[in-house]
């Protein structure tokens, strides 16, 4: 290979490697503009204690707090909710999404 093809591979590689980088940033940009988003939504949906409460799931069960907030958002938006929710009102709430637990017993004989 000579010097020019080296010197076109090179320069295509890097066109395509500040190609991604500029797809991540805007990927980036755009995952927080939609977490902005649905924070701001959360706040005037959810009383302070209820958004304690979410919180708090958050942090051990990340995936179940994004559908309940995706759940309490589209609520909102198709016009269900009339106020804030409350804590007892979102504690209810999440007892009617928690699936029910089944008890094994294990016996030894």
């Amino acid at each position: 290979m000579s010097e020019d093809e080296l010197a076109a591979i090179r320069a295509k590689k890097m066109a395509e490697m500040q190609q991604q980088a500029v797809y991540q940033e805007e990927e980036v940009r755009r995952r927080e503009q939609e977490n902005a988003q649905i924070h701001m939504l959360i706040m005037q949906i959810l009383e302070p204690e209820a958004r304690e409460r979410l919180n708090t799931i958050r942090l051990t069960k990340p995936d179940f707090a994004r559908a309940i907030e995706q759940q309490l958002i589209s609520l909102a938006q198709s016009g269900r909710l009339q106020s804030k929710i409350t804590d007892e009102q979102f504690k209810a709430i999440l007892q009617q999404v928690t699936p029910e637990r089944r008890n094994i017993n294990i016996r030894r004989k």
